[in-house]
């Protein structure tokens, strides 16, 4: 306390020119109205700008969490999305749900090869978490692969870059449909087979997964016509798709279960012992 009283008795002088001088500042902000404004806005920027630091230092903070909420939002789009074909009356999104065929599943890619001829994928969701074989999988922008093998806490897939894939796929603008495979060169690159030559193939046309298996859903794009030529026989194109996905920088994906395979299947089975 004798400390305190020291350094006023020392610093009188200074400490009563302060105090004039805040009364001065404050009776000039109270009695005239454009002082008084002027620092209230200069008062608000400074606060606005110490608020608009801490603000972006916590949104950067959080980043971690905003993805996870954006991927589950983006989980329930598409599941909305890619099952409103088979529910066109439906207008309110937890009907259109509740029946719907396709389930979605976010994971991350935590492995990604993409320079072997048979590349595969590793993902961090397995059977805990209801991921079975020959799941389909994809980005927002494109397929990815299928799932080949799954253990309690991990799943592999099957890249679309893998010289034993083969994905159904199709012209966005036409139902004329072929097989998506890999001829194991470039990883921005991969083929589409068995387009009729009639079709209307032109370069920069869109290729989508065709629906005809009980995999992926039509419409999930796929890439765009870079080239084409016809076969050796001259009765079907190949044709050239640059991908939508780059193939070499992927970490949040999409798992894709169509509830309605264990019926499909049991069907072809039974179509099958008949004949």
């Amino acid at each position: 306390m004798q400390q305190i009283i020291n350094f006023i008795i020392r610093n009188k002088t200074f400490l009563l020119f302060l105090l004039l001088l805040s009364l001065s500042f404050t009776f000039t902000i109270q009695t005239h109205s454009y002082h008084k404004s002027k620092f209230i806005n200069s008062a608000n920027f400074l606060t606005g700008g110490v608020y608009n630091s801490v603000n972006n230092i916590s949104e950067y903070l959080n980043l971690k969490t905003q993805n996870e909420l954006l991927t589950e939002e983006n989980k329930r789009l598409r599941t909305l999305l890619y099952n409103s074909t088979n529910n066109h009356d439906s207008i309110q999104l937890d009907s259109t749900l509740i029946n719907s065929p396709y389930h979605f599943t976010t994971a991350n890619i935590i492995k990604n090869t993409y320079s072997a001829s048979t590349n595969i994928l590793l993902l961090n969701k397995g059977t805990k978490d209801s991921i079975k074989e020959d799941f389909g999988v994809i980005t927002t922008k494109g397929i990815v692969g299928i799932v080949d093998n799954t253990s309690k806490h991990f799943a592999t897939i099957i890249s679309i870059l893998n010289t034993t894939s083969k994905i159904s796929a199709q012209l966005k603008k036409t139902n004329h449909f072929g097989t998506l495979t890999w001829n194991g060169k470039s990883p921005y690159f991969s083929q589409l087979v068995d387009i009729p030559k009639i079709a209307p193939v032109k370069e920069g046309d869109t290729i989508i997964t065709s629906g005809r298996s009980s995999i992926f859903p039509k419409g999930i794009p796929i890439g765009t016509i870079h080239d084409f030529k016809l076969d050796a026989a001259e009765n079907y194109y190949e044709i050239n798709i640059k991908l939508f996905n780059d193939m070499t920088n992927i970490e949040h994906v999409y798992i894709i279960e169509n509830k309605d395979v264990p019926e499909i299947t049991n069907l072809l089975k039974s179509s099958s012992s008949n004949e």
